[in-house]
C-alpha cells in the first residue's frame, strides 16, 4: 500500500465520504488475512465450492451405523508464487473479500481502533518498502543464511554433490538448532521491507533441477515440511545422459506441492560474462517464458549461472521482469548472509559445506523473536482461509501445547478406526486432530455419537442423524458447522437439528457437521465448569485435544502436551486469543499429526473421525496472468514452517 493510496483513504475517511466502506478497505488491507493473490488479479471463490452439492440433496435418515471411508479431497492448488496484494488489490480479488468488506462497512467504528491497534512495526514496514532493488535499512539487522545445493546422489562425482544421508542430517541439524527455513518469497519481503521473521531464519536453494532433486531432496522436504528454492534451466529440463535432470511433470509435482519455489537459471546455463546482451536478454526472457509456459506460476526470481553478474547484466534481469537474483562467490571468505548483499538483484548464498558453521549465523534480528500466539486485534475478525497453516509449539502457564494454525478445514469419517495420520493419508491436509466421540462398542466401529456430515467419506454429503434415543443427552453442546467459505458454532438442540435441510438453514452450504464435547472458549471467553453439564471427565486432568478458530479467524486445532482440565484448558486458550474453541474426544483418543507424523509422546487410541486443515485456498494456475511483471513489490506474508550435529565438512567453496 502506497503512501498516496493510504492518504486517499484516510482523506476520504476524515471527509466523511463512505465512512464504512473506506475504514473497511483500510481494515482488510492492514489486518494481514487478505487473500493471497498475484498483484493485479480478481479472484472468484466460486471455483472452490464444493462440486458435491447435488449428491447432498438426498438426506440419509439411518442410523450411524452406516459405514465410511475416506475419499481423497479434490486437491489444493499450493503454488507459492503468490503474495499478498497491495491494499487496493486486496479489496477486489475475490468474491470473500467483497462480503468481508461489507460486514465492517456495516459497522465500522470498532474497526478505527483495530487500525490504531495492528499499526505495528511490521505493518509500518509492510507501508514504507524500500525502493527496489535497495534492501530495507530495517533488514540489514537481521541475517539470513541462504544454502546452496547441487545435485543430491548416492554416489559423488564432485566434492559439491551431497548423499542423501548427508542432507537428512544437515536438514535434522536445521531442527536441532531451533532453525526455521523460510521460502524465497518470505526472504524477499523481508529484504524489502523489513517485516519480521522468525527468531532464527534459513533459507534453502537447489541448482541446476538435477534428478537426484527430485528423488532424493524434494521428499525430505516433504518430510521436514521445509520449503525451497529449486532453479532450472530450461534447456536441460528431461535430459538424461550425464547427470539426469527433472521432467515437466516432475517439476510440475514439486510446485503443486507448496513446498517448492521456482527460479529461472537462463535456458543454456552459459556464462553471462561470455555473452552479447542481446544473448543474454534471449536467455533471460526465453527461460522465465517457458518456465511460467509449462508450469503454470510466475517466475519472480533469477539465478545467475556460475553466479556471474556486472551491472548492465543486473540492468537485463531487472528489464526482464526479475524481482530478485541470486548469486554465488568461488571464494567462500566473500560468501555473506542475505542481508549484507549489495541489493535484491545480488542476493548472495553460502556452498552447503558451509551449512553447520552458519547455522550459528541466523538471526531474525531485533524485531524477531517469538512472535504473539495470536496477533492482538481490537474486535475479532471474520473467518478467513486464506492463511498459511503453520505449527506452534508454545507453553502458556507451564502447560505445553502443540498448535497448528491457517488453512481450510475438512472432516473425514473413516470406514473404521485408525491413527489420526493415517486417515488423513487420502488427504491433502497439512494437520489433523482427532475427531468427536464415538461408540465404544465395537473395536472396529466407526459409529458417532450425535449426527454426523461429512465430505470425506463413502456417504459424502449425507446427514447421518445420529441415535435418536441418545441424541437429547447432547442438548446445548456445540455443534459445529463447516462451509466452503466459514465455519459456524450453535448449540445443538436434537428436536431441530435433524436433518440436511435443518444444520443448512444454520449455514448454507455446510458441508461438514458433528458435536463436540463442549465449548471451551466461547465468543471470546473461557467457559466455566457449569457450562459442562453433566460431561463425564470435563473435570479430570487428561490429554485433551480441541479445535476452533481464533480472533483473527484462522482455524485452529491443537492437543495439550500435558494433562490439564477443560476449565484451565479453556482458560489458557482465551488468554492466548481463541475466539471459539470446541473440545473434541480426549483422554487416550487425543491426537494430532502434522506433515504425516505424530506429535503425541504415546501411541493415542484409534478413531474413526478427524478434524484436518488442508493448505489455504489460492488462486487456480487459469486465473493468474504469468505475463504482467511490471512491478516489483510485493507486501510481506507470514507464510513459515517451523522445523539440526555432526562432523563439519571441510571449509570448501561451492559451485
Amino acid at each position: 500500500m502506497s503512501r498516496s493510496t493510504l492518504t486517499i483513504l484516510v482523506g476520504l475517511f476524515l471527509g466523511g465520504v463512505g465512512l464504512g466502506a473506506g475504514t473497511a478497505a483500510a481494515l482488510i488491507a492492514l489486518s494481514g488475512n487478505g487473500a493471497r493473490i498475484e498483484r493485479n488479479q480478481v479472484v472468484s471463490d466460486a471455483t472452490n465450492q464444493e462440486t458435491n452439492r447435488e449428491s447432498r440433496e438426498s438426506e440419509d435418515r439411518s442410523n450411524n451405523n452406516d459405514r465410511s471411508i475416506p475419499s481423497t479431497n479434490p486437491s489444493v492448488n499450493r503454488d507459492r508464487y503468490t503474495c499478498e496484494p497491495d491494499a487496493l488489490a486486496s479489496i477486489s480479488v475475490s468474491l470473500k473479500q467483497v462480503g468481508r468488506l461489507g460486514k465492517v462497512a456495516d459497522n465500522p467504528l470498532p474497526t478505527v481502533a483495530n487500525l490504531s491497534t495492528n499499526l505495528s512495526p511490521d505493518l509500518f514496514a509492510r507501508l514504507n518498502p524500500s525502493p527496489w532493488p535497495q534492501i530495507s535499512d530495517r533488514a540489514r539487522s537481521a541475517a539470513v543464511p541462504i544454502i546452496m545445493y547441487h545435485d543430491i546422489t548416492a554416489e559423488k562425482d564432485v566434492f559439491y554433490d551431497v548423499l542423501p544421508d548427508e542432507l537428512e542430517a544437515q536438514f535434522q541439524a536445521i531442527e536441532d538448532e531451533g532453525l526455521t527455513p523460510i521460502s524465497m518469497d518470505e526472504l524477499y519481503n523481508h529484504l524489502q521491507t523489513g517485516v519480521s521473521l522468525p527468531a532464527k531464519p534459513i533459507v534453502l536453494t537447489f541448482d541446476d533441477n538435477y534428478l537426484g532433486q527430485y528423488e532424493h531432496a524434494f521428499p525430505l522436504l516433504q518430510e521436514y515440511g521445509y520449503p525451497a528454492l529449486f532453479s532450472v534451466h530450461t534447456d536441460f529440463v528431461g535430459k538424461l545422459p550425464g547427470k539426469p535432470k527433472s521432467d515437466w511433470d516432475q517439476l510440475q509435482e514439486m510446485v503443486d506441492s507448496g513446498l517448492v519455489t521456482i527460479a529461472s537459471h537462463s535456458a543454456s546455463h552459459r556464462n553471462f560474462s561470455e555473452l552479447t546482451d542481446s544473448e543474454i536478454r534471449q536467455e533471460l526472457a526465453e527461460s522465465k517464458q517457458i518456465l511460467e509456459e509449462n508450469l503454470g506460476v510466475k517466475i519472480r526470481y533469477f539465478t545467475y549461472p556460475e553466479g556471474t553478474y556486472t551491472e548492465r547484466v543486473t540492468e537485463l534481469v531487472a528489464a526482464a521482469g526479475y524481482e530478485a537474483a541470486l548469486t554465488m562467490s568461488l571464494d567462500p571468505y566473500l560468501e555473506t548472509v542475505a542481508n549484507e548483499s549489495q541489493d535484491l538483484l545480488t542476493v548472495m548464498r553460502y556452498g552447503q559445506s558451509r551449512l553447520y558453521e552458519v547455522l550459528a549465523y541466523a538471526d531474525g534480528g531485533p524485531y524477531a523473536g517469538d512472535k504473539e500466539i495470536v496477533p492482538n486485534v481490537a474486535v475479532p475478525l471474520p473467518v478467513d482461509y486464506s492463511q498459511p497453516v503453520e505449527k506452534r509449539l508454545v507453553t502458556v502457564d507451564n502447560l505445553p501445547l502443540t498448535l497448528v494454525f491457517g488453512g481450510k478445514p475438512i472432516t473425514v469419517h473413516a470406514d473404521s478406526r485408525y491413527a489420526v495420520e493415517e486417515i488423513m493419508e487420502d488427504t491433502d491436509a497439512i494437520a489433523a486432530v482427532d475427531g468427536t466421540f464415538f461408540s465404544l462398542e465395537y473395536l472396529d466401529s466407526n459409529t458417532m455419537i450425535g449426527p454426523i456430515l461429512s465430505q470425506n467419506s463413502n456417504l459424502a454429503g449425507r446427514f447421518l442423524p445420529g441415535n435418536r434415543g441418545e441424541n437429547p443427552l447432547l442438548r446445548g453442546r456445540p455443534l459445529v458447522l463447516i462451509s466452503p467459505d466459514t465455519i459456524k458454532f450453535v448449540p445443538y438442540d436434537p428436536d431441530e437439528h435433524t436433518s440436511l435441510s435443518a444444520v443448512e438453514a444454520e449455514l448454507p452450504g455446510v458441508t461438514d457437521a458433528f458435536v463436540g464435547a463442549g465449548w471451551l472458549v466461547r465468543d471470546g471467553e473461557p467457559q466455566p465448569a457449569e457450562s459442562f453439564g453433566d460431561l463425564f471427565g470435563f473435570d479430570a486432568y487428561r490429554d485433551r485435544a480441541f479445535w476452533g478458530i481464533d480472533r483473527t479467524g484462522r482455524p485452529m486445532i491443537g492437543v495439550s502436551m500435558e494433562m490439564i482440565d477443560s476449565v484451565g484448558l479453556g482458560e489458557i486458550l482465551a488468554e492466548i486469543g481463541m475466539q471459539e474453541v470446541v473440545m473434541l474426544d480426549s483422554g487416550a483418543s487425543a491426537a494430532l499429526a502434522y506433515r504425516g507424523k505424530s506429535v503425541m509422546a504415546y501411541e493415542p487410541r484409534p478413531v474413526p473421525h478427524i478434524v484436518a486443515l488442508l493448505p489455504p485456498e489460492v488462486p487456480q494456475v487459469s486465473e493468474v496472468n504469468v505475463e504482467d511483471s511490471s512491478e516489483h513489490s510485493c507486501p510481506a506474508t507470514f507464510d513459515v514452517a517451523s522445523r539440526s550435529k555432526s562432523n563439519r565438512p571441510a571449509r570448501q567453496s561451492d559451485r
